[in-house]
C-alpha cells in the first residue's frame, strides 16, 4: 500500500509522514527530497539553473517511478505536485491520497517560522503572506480536494493525525 499525503506547505506532511512510517513500520520517501537526492541540488537550485518545467517534469517522472513499486510507503508529496500534469489522477490511481488541509491563519503561523527556508515567500513581507497563500489555496484546492481522504490539521498534533489516517485507512 502507497499513502500519499498532500496539502499546502505548513500543512504538516513532513511531520506526519514521519510520524505515520514510525507508527506503521511504511519505508517514508519525501518526493521533493528524492528529486533533491538524485539531482544533488536543493529544489530552489533545480529551479533557478533548470528552470521549473524541467522541475516539473522531473517530478512527474519520479512520482511515477515511486507510485509503481510494491513497497509499503509513506509519500509526502511536494505542495504544488498535485497540480501538474495529471498528477493528482496518477495519485489517486496507485495510492490512498490524503488531503492535510489547514486554514489560512494556521498555515501562516506555520509558515512564518520558517521563512527563511521556503524560497515561494522569502522575499514577501510577513504582512503580504496571508493574502499570498489564501490565493494559492484558492488556485490548488480543486486538485487537494481530489485527495480520497480529507484531514483538518489545525490544532492537531502529529500523533493525532497519524492515529486518524490509521483508522481512516483501516491499517
Amino acid at each position: 500500500m502507497i499513502i500519499s499525503l498532500l496539502g499546502y506547505m505548513g500543512s504538516g506532511k513532513s511531520h506526519i509522514s514521519k510520524n505515520l512510517s514510525q507508527k506503521i513500520n511504511f519505508t517514508l520517501i519525501d518526493l521533493d527530497q528524492k528529486i533533491s537526492e538524485e539531482h544533488q541540488q536543493t529544489i530552489p537550485e533545480i529551479f533557478q539553473n533548470k528552470g521549473e518545467i524541467f522541475f516539473r517534469k522531473e517530478e512527474k517522472r519520479i512520482l511515477e517511478k515511486i507510485l509503481n513499486s510494491e513497497d509499503n510507503i509513506i509519500l509526502s508529496l511536494g505542495g504544488g505536485t498535485p497540480v501538474y500534469y495529471n498528477n493528482m489522477e496518477i495519485i489517486n490511481e496507485k495510492s490512498k491520497s490524503i488531503f492535510l488541509r489547514g486554514s489560512v491563519k494556521t498555515l501562516t503561523e506555520r509558515i512564518l517560522l520558517q521563512k527563511h527556508t521556503r524560497p515561494l515567500i522569502a522575499k514577501l513581507e510577513d504582512s503580504e503572506v496571508p493574502e499570498f497563500i489564501a490565493k494559492h489555496l484558492f488556485e490548488r484546492n480543486p486538485f487537494y480536494s481530489k485527495a480520497h481522504f480529507t484531514i483538518d490539521t489545525d490544532s492537531k498534533e502529529p500523533s493525532n493525525i497519524s492515529d486518524e489516517i490509521i483508522s481512516l485507512l483501516k491499517i
